[in-house]
């Protein structure tokens, strides 16, 4: 009991401030909720889902914590400086940055566009940067803070189809490693966590020969629910994983194996 007791204490984010990426929907959305569910006041930005976005403020609001919700473009510099300072002007400080806001936009490299590769690179990459950027500042003068960045396995192994998009995956990785060496004599963490096939939206919409080759890949012969990578999310949020830093830990049930 003495033990248990100890656990829920450290995983207390109870006074803690967090953004979150991409919050409106799938993964993101299950993050701020469990964030929330935590103890922690947490701000999401959203570009076009804002109906969804403002159903994930209710369910913050619901455990009794401060919400905000910015309509801002992950890709934008000035977007992302604007949203830290309106974070900390409503929550007055912030200790959490989840980067998980993402697209993809599929081809084969033979095929593949500009404008998808732009597209994709300046989101799911030059995004995290904006927002590492802003944020490092106020974490380092403040000596805390927590960075959990979302990648994919297709970022450590390739994927057929998704030059873009695995090179974005594949960069965050470097931009983690690279943000935790930089800030870890600031006593900050910078970790990223590694899905592989999530059940969302952007999954539900993908071709079925894409969820079965997916599946023949999965040890654990299923499809990952959002909430299984929100709770790696907290858990590098929190206290007990203040001695991890540079680290990618796959939620994927097995499939890169």
């Amino acid at each position: 009991m003495e033990t248990k007791n100890r656990l829920n204490i450290t995983m207390n984010l109870e006074g803690k401030s967090a953004i979150v990426t991409g919050g409106s929907i799938g993964i993101g959305a299950a993050i701020a909720v469990k964030l929330a569910e935590c103890g922690a006041n947490v701000a999401i930005n959203y570009r076009k889902h804002k109906e969804e976005a403002e159903e994930i403020i209710r369910r913050i609001e619901h455990f009794g914590r401060k919400a905000l919700l910015v309509q801002a473009d992950i890709s934008n510099f000035a977007d992302a400086g604007r949203m830290i300072e309106l974070v900390v002007k409503e929550f007055g400080r912030i200790d959490i940055l989840v980067n998980n806001a993402g697209i993809n936009w599929d081809g084969v490299i033979w095929k593949m566009t500009e404008e998808q590769w732009d597209s994709v690179l300046n989101i799911n990459l030059k995004g995290y940067f904006n927002y590492i950027r802003a944020v490092s500042p106020i974490f380092r003068d403040q000596k805390s803070g927590k960075i959990v960045n979302v990648t994919s396995i297709n970022g450590l192994r390739g994927k057929f189809g998704q030059a873009n998009y695995s090179a974005s995956k594949a960069g965050i990785i470097g931009l983690t490693k690279t943000v935790a060496r930089e800030l870890g004599k600031y006593s900050v963490n910078v970790n990223a966590v590694a899905p592989g096939l999530i059940e969302t939206d952007m999954m539900k919409n993908a071709d079925q020969s894409v969820r079965t080759q997916a599946m023949a890949d999965i040890i654990l012969c299923r499809i990952g629910q959002p909430d299984e990578v929100a709770n790696v999310v907290a858990f590098l949020s929190s206290e007990l994983a203040r001695h991890i830093t540079g680290e990618v830990i796959k939620v994927d049930g097995g499939q890169y194996i």
